[in-house]
């Protein structure tokens, strides 16, 4: 296999590389994919075996780890989706360390070694950005502006939501523009009565989230039937997963080939400065080996992507491989965390269920600070929306013991939520780099993380808490806990922004089609490439321009300009 010659190389299967395989194989291209993870399938799946058949019954007791999970992934096991069912799809944090700066604390996780990578158990929020993103720096003068407008990514967007399958609503909000939806999961009567509310009293807008699951059979998958844990699998695969669509599609072609349990470790340079291929490490046998192409394409996440390039270093590149303009690993974002509020609604409407329906989405309220047509914030740039919704349960804490706990535990309790997802601003200061001192299990140095927040930040979480306070309370909601202080950086797992692109090379890694200035054969399709990240999930986007770079790389080929 390592002396194999591809026409591209593809390193990382997840949302961006599954999109690339597929795109690029049934063009006709023959197409490595390497991923440092374990082949995914049906079998590993386990949404629907319940908690009483596991050891520790999925609970975390009174720490954020389980004591089965903390064991080899403390990390790890602070993501929401870690649990015990699926804890052996993360990494191992002890073989796969990363540290950070002084007073520069970081949460990393979300790092999947499963083929099919975070789509494995990702959140499946898919919401576009509009040029009120992609131009953000002409609307309040910080940073640069993307090199490139809605209009040029809209009918990427239509083709991959098209593909793979979104419940959603259309609205009209530019500042959110409406995509191809599939019908709509649908909202509780609270969440419809909350939509009134914030539309009449502030002109906001609330709707259903936007969530790559379906709600009618697409492409040989099956409609969600709202078991609930997503983060799971799905033997449905009624959620978008790379592992069963993108790169499925890819290797039906009979030109795409996956190598799993392959440890990207460098990038192979000729001497015309182009990529020649990637040196990798089997996870198995810990023998390191060669693949070779005619171009690279790097999508194995923002982090890993810039560490990948940063252990490429050269003579003609010390700082990095094509980082000629010295902003390689910075202006690091990831979404904000912490503002919102929850609250107890009066008078639950239903009772609680033990087995479902569990709908797997909820609500989001869209962008309403600093928007165009509207007074500008003193305090903060930019903005944030809201997730969240409501949801029944039993009333476990319920006071009393026998007879009387067993009663009141089964009275319905109904709660709303809004958790605030803000946008952080670009800066150079917040950056990564390879500590010089740390390598992982496999020899490769590792990242170290120099990111903090900032004023802009903490004033921005602070006002969408108060703002998420201010529309419960006026539903007549109860006992209201507000929540304003913003979470470490890398808690949202939205890194993005680490190989920004650009129109000049003095000032970014890459261009408009993710294309390296420096290497034209080396291409960085995932979220490294983010100017500027929205308050909106990233993953869409990523896909979206990924398809994009893809159309522009096959061009070059046939003008043999690669």
């Amino acid at each position: 296999m390592a002396a194999a010659k591809y026409d591209v190389i593809v390193v990382g299967s997840g949302a961006s590389g599954g999109w690339a395989a597929k795109v690029l194989s049934e063009s006709g291209m023959q197409v490595a994919v390497l991923d440092c993870g374990r082949p995914q399938q049906d079998s590993n799946f386990n949404e629907h075996e319940p908690a009483f058949h596991l050891k520790y019954r999925n609970i975390k007791f009174r720490e954020p780890v389980s004591p089965l999970i903390r064991q080899t992934r403390p990390i790890q096991g602070q993501c929401y989706a870690c649990t015990e069912y699926n804890y052996e799809w993360f990494a191992n944090d002890h073989e796969e360390p990363y540290t950070t700066a002084a007073g520069m604390d970081y949460s990393y996780f979300g790092r999947i070694r499963m083929v099919g990578g975070r789509t494995n158990v990702w959140g499946r929020q898919c919401y576009r950005l509009s040029d009120l993103d992609f131009k953000a720096a002409s609307h309040d003068g910080f940073g640069q502006d993307w090199p490139l407008s809605y209009k040029d990514v809209e009918p990427y967007y239509d083709l991959v939501e098209r593909y793979v399958g979104i419940t959603g609503m259309r609205e009209g909000n530019d500042v959110l523009p409406d995509g191809q939806y599939l019908p709509p999961m649908g909202m509780t009567c609270v969440e419809w009565k909350m939509r009134d509310l914030v539309k009449q009293k502030w002109g906001r807008t609330l709707t259903l989230g936007r969530s790559a699951n379906l709600t009618k059979p697409i492409n040989g998958r099956q409609a969600c039937h709202y078991c609930g844990p997503c983060e799971r699998g799905c033997i449905a695969h009624a959620y978008f997963n790379s592992s069963f669509t993108t790169l499925k599609a890819a290797l039906a072609t009979g030109k795409c080939d996956l190598i799993p349990n392959a440890r990207a470790y460098q990038v192979l340079m000729g001497s015309n400065n182009r990529a020649t291929g990637i040196q990798y490490i089997d996870t198995i046998t810990k023998q390191h080996r060669e693949i070779h192409a005619r171009a690279v394409i790097l999508s194995a996440s923002a982090l890993e992507s810039t560490r990948l390039l940063l252990n490429s270093r050269n003579a003609a590149y010390s700082q990095g491989l094509a980082n000629s303009s010295g902003t390689l690993g910075h202006y690091y974002t990831d979404s904000l965390k912490g503002g919102g509020a929850e609250a107890t609604v009066p008078d639950p409407l239903k009772p609680p269920q033990m087995f479902g329906p569990r709908r797997p989405n909820g609500i989001y309220v869209m962008r309403f600070r600093n928007i165009p047509g509207t007074p500008q914030m003193k305090s903060f740039l930019r903005g944030y929306g809201f997730q969240g919704g409501s949801g029944t349960g039993f009333r476990a804490n319920a006071p009393g013991f026998g007879d009387a706990y067993k009663k009141a535990a089964k009275e319905p309790i109904e709660t709303f939520t809004f958790l605030g997802y803000g946008e952080a601003l670009p800066r150079f200061e917040n950056y990564v780099e390879l500590d010089p001192q740390v390598v992982d299990t496999f020899g490769i140095p590792v990242l170290r993380m120099h990111v903090r927040w900032g004023d802009n930040e903490r004033n921005l979480v602070k006002d969408a808490g108060e703002q998420a306070a201010e529309m419960l309370e006026a539903a007549g909601m109860k006992d209201i806990k507000v929540h304003s202080e913003v979470h470490l950086p890398g808690d949202a797992n939205h890194d993005v922004g680490t190989a920004r692109m650009g129109a000049d090379p003095k000032t970014s890694v890459l261009n408009q089609f993710q294309q390296t200035h420096d290497v034209k054969n080396l291409f960085v399709m995932d979220g490294s490439c983010f100017n500027s990240p929205g308050c909106q999930n990233p993953t869409l986007t990523i896909m979206a321009l990924t398809v994009r770079s893809c159309d522009h790389l096959k061009d070059e080929f046939r003008k043999q300009n690669l």
